[in-house]
């Protein structure tokens, strides 16, 4: 058995077929570097990084490699946005129109975490925009997002916002609308609606129980469940089972570089579009400088 506490031995290990990434947002860069320099697979936390630049080039490596790349946006693979998708897939919705999608934290995480997290868009946000992408099958053509800081000063100190609503354009025309907080008081709260033509599909959030109180005072229920951990472990479990399934029968990693480049570039459309006050097209966000690493790989300037 091979322990180590340096990244590069363990990297290049022999031995090592894959490496998982789950290390804060700011060392993902370095590490998928490292792995895709050494031909390893690898299963990496979103995003792959905070800057747009650096992404785009590390999805540019792993496109031209043989190596696979699947990307931990894990709401995909929840039983009941699963089922959502394929209802919407079936046509069982009709043509999609409207999705809407609640995404709301039970509570403030640290602010030294705010600060170095890249912001509510790049940080929480940037699962509800793959989710978007997901629900449609269609690709983002424009963003429009305003946010403001409701929950606690401290996060404007920090550079960041704690509240924000995002309408997200799709090429066909349809829409996508997002609203995030990171402080619901009840629970973590997360809900789907896909609206069409001829329906519509919702997923409500899951409780701790499924009991309802019927008495004279009200009706009563128990709360969501109380973070990430415990409304999305299914989901975590299932991703896993995916990526090593695409490596040992050798198929495509079911969300890879791809789909994170694109999260990414709407996560920077909406900042700007929130800064700037004004539709973004997501054609106008586009990685600009670049210059090379040691290793060969680009990363922004």
């Amino acid at each position: 058995m091979f322990f180590s506490n340096n990244e590069e031995d363990v990297i290049h290990h022999p031995d090592v077929e894959a490496v998982l990434i789950c290390s804060p947002t700011s060392a993902h860069a370095k590490s998928l570097e490292l792995a895709l320099a050494a031909g390893k697979h690898i299963f990496c936390e979103k995003p792959m990084d905070l800057s747009l630049e650096t992404t785009t080039t590390l999805a540019s490596i792993a496109a031209q490699s043989d190596v696979k790349l699947m990307m931990g946006f894990n709401r995909r693979f929840d039983p009941d946005f699963m089922k959502a998708r394929e209802t919407v897939r079936d046509g069982k919705v009709g043509n999609v129109q409207i999705v809407k999608i609640t995404s709301r934290d039970p509570g403030l995480p640290p602010i030294d975490y705010i600060k170095n997290s890249g912001g509510l868009f790049m940080d929480m946000a940037i699962h509800d925009f793959d989710m978007a992408r997901y629900m449609m099958n269609k690709q983002v053509v424009e963003v429009f997002a305003k946010g403001l800081v409701m929950v606690d000063h401290a996060v404007a100190d920090a550079g960041d916002i704690d509240t924000a609503l995002t309408t997200l354009t799709f090429e066909d025309g349809t829409y996508a609308v997002i609203d995030n907080s990171r402080k619901a008081v009840y629970g973590y709260d997360q809900r789907i609606e896909v609206f069409g033509s001829a329906g519509m599909v919702q997923v409500e959030n899951n409780q701790h129980n499924r009991n309802i109180l019927y008495n004279e005072t009200g009706i009563h229920q128990a709360l969501p469940l109380d973070f990430f951990m415990d409304r999305y472990a299914e989901s975590y479990l299932r991703e896993m089972g995916l990526f090593i399934e695409s490596l040992l029968h050798n198929k495509p990693v079911p969300v890879g570089a791809a789909d994170a480049l694109a999260a990414t570039r709407i996560a920077v459309a909406a900042k700007k579009s929130m800064l700037e006050g004004r539709p973004v097209a997501i054609a106008d966000v586009l990685a600009t400088t670049m210059k090379p690493t040691s290793n060969g790989i680009a990363v922004a300037s």
